[in-house]
């Protein structure tokens, strides 16, 4: 008998992990759609996280996720370090708009640009499309999932110099999320080579 549990290439352990990864996988996405529904009413308090657990839970149950798979690895510092510099990105943005609509006579201009992300994983393209759509003056109007792009329109701009700038804050955004949650692997990705740190030096 135990020859042939020896050579038995499947047993018990691989189901119990498939079903504990799906479990992890929708742990996590609870937990993104509860930072968002807190994000949306702008503060967090313990009713807003009833309320999102509560909202989360029913998207999850009635209208299922794709199956979304996530192999990286959570880095408390670096997750701390992404909120924080969201905290400070969300106030400047909403100050920004806030003085156009304010602003006797002005009418800012806008324009359609496309980002592509260099991690092309459904996860990191769904957490940097809501990071940049959650910034007043951005929004996402399409994903393409094939090419990794996101096309988002953004607001006052005055030329090549400020899309220019949107698409290095969109790739910033994805790479700070990466640096969050993202896999060795993916870091790499997002990391630039040391070689062209010290030419940008």
């Amino acid at each position: 008998m135990t020859g042939s549990r020896a050579t038995t290439p499947t047993g018990a352990t691989p189901p119990v992990r498939s079903r504990f990864g799906r479990w992890r996988d929708q742990a996590l996405a609870l937990g993104w759609l509860v930072l968002v529904w807190n994000l949306l009413w702008g503060s967090i308090n313990f009713a807003n996280i009833i309320g999102g657990l509560l909202v989360g839970g029913a998207v999850l149950v009635f209208f299922p996720l794709p199956a979304v798979s996530f192999g990286g690895r959570l880095r408390p510092g670096a997750l701390v370090a992404f909120a924080g510099r969201f905290v400070v990105e969300l106030v400047s943005a909403s100050l920004h708009v806030a003085r156009i609509a304010v602003q006797p006579g002005y009418r800012p201009r806008g324009a359609i640009i496309a980002v592509a992300l260099r991690v092309p994983t459904d996860l990191n393209l769904a957490l940097t499309a809501e990071a940049v759509s959650l910034v007043p003056g951005t929004l996402i109007l399409e994903v393409d999932r094939e090419s990794a792009t996101l096309y988002l329109h953004v607001l006052d701009t005055h030329g090549p110099a400020d899309l220019a700038l949107s698409r290095e804050r969109t790739l910033d955004v994805e790479r700070r999320i990466v640096r969050a949650v993202g896999s060795a692997a993916e870091l790499r990705r997002v990391e630039p080579h040391p070689a062209e740190k010290g030419n940008s030096q």
